[in-house]
């Protein structure tokens, strides 16, 4: 008896990353966290320059009211929101805002952080230091992010990048400011594993290394926040045909953990 062949189909390979639309820049929402001054302050600017509306996220935004109407003055459509991201409440209140609001978000900047603890010591247990970094650093913009996402997750595009630095990756890990460097590279572990997560969602998650800026937190010797918010804005903006997730840069560049 003969055996009848079979002729089989080519199978496809499944796509491993989704292909979204871009929304127009003038239909993006942003919101930028640690906003009222800095490098958060250059980042809403730019965004808002380019046709992005920007929710700019601070602890007191009486007092940032001010930058955020200079940038409408400019042309600019940006609103400043009560945002502490080590509050849950807060963060909720923020997030129901902007869907009320603009009914979308595209692009989440967790920029709000601090806790740089210049003269502490591996060796000496500061808790005090510890908990602070780690909360705002790392739980703040994990709880951030969190509650974010569903609201992303509606059109299928997104764009998540957190502000590490350079001092936390094992190259340049050195033993001063103990609590900032593991709190930065928690937050650098966490970029990794919600990439992965999220791979073929449309929501791509990048991590971004401003550079030594000068700003309260990192001094007057630093370059200028306008240079060093460039690099973010272009995660933040990162199109489809040069599409990452889950990477480390700074000026554009990828950078090793």
């Amino acid at each position: 008896m003969s055996t009848a062949k079979v002729h089989r189909l080519p199978v496809q390979a499944k796509r491993n990353r989704a292909v979204a639309l871009e929304p127009p820049l003038t239909q993006r929402v942003a919101l930028v966290s640690g906003a009222n001054r800095g490098i958060g302050l250059e980042v809403s600017r730019q965004l808002a320059s380019l046709g992005v509306t920007v929710f700019m996220g601070m602890r007191e935004p009486g007092k940032g009211e001010k930058a955020a109407r200079s940038i409408r003055q400019a042309g600019g459509d940006a609103h400043a929101l009560r945002l502490d991201v080590t509050k849950q409440d807060d963060i909720d209140r923020a997030i129901a805002h902007i869907a009320e609001h603009s009914g979308r978000l595209d692009i989440l900047v967790n920029n709000a952080g601090g806790y740089f603890d210049a003269e502490g010591h591996p060796s000496v247990l500061d808790l005090d230091a510890i908990r602070g970094a780690m909360e705002v650093n790392l739980i703040g913009a994990w709880s951030l992010t969190s509650a974010a996402l569903p609201l992303m997750k509606r059109h299928g595009y997104g764009r998540v990048v957190n502000i590490s630095s350079e001092c936390a990756v094992r190259a340049m890990c050195g033993e001063n400011s103990p609590a900032y460097r593991v709190s930065k590279a928690a937050l650098n572990a966490y970029t990794q594993v919600l990439a992965r997560e999220l791979n073929g969602s449309g929501i791509l998650v990048n991590a971004v290394c401003p550079g030594w800026t000068a700003t309260a937190l990192g001094g007057s010797g630093g370059r200028p926040a306008a240079e060093s918010a460039e690099g973010i804005v272009w995660a933040a903006l990162l199109a489809e045909r040069e599409a990452s997730t889950g990477g480390f840069f700074r000026d554009r560049m990828k950078i090793a953990w």
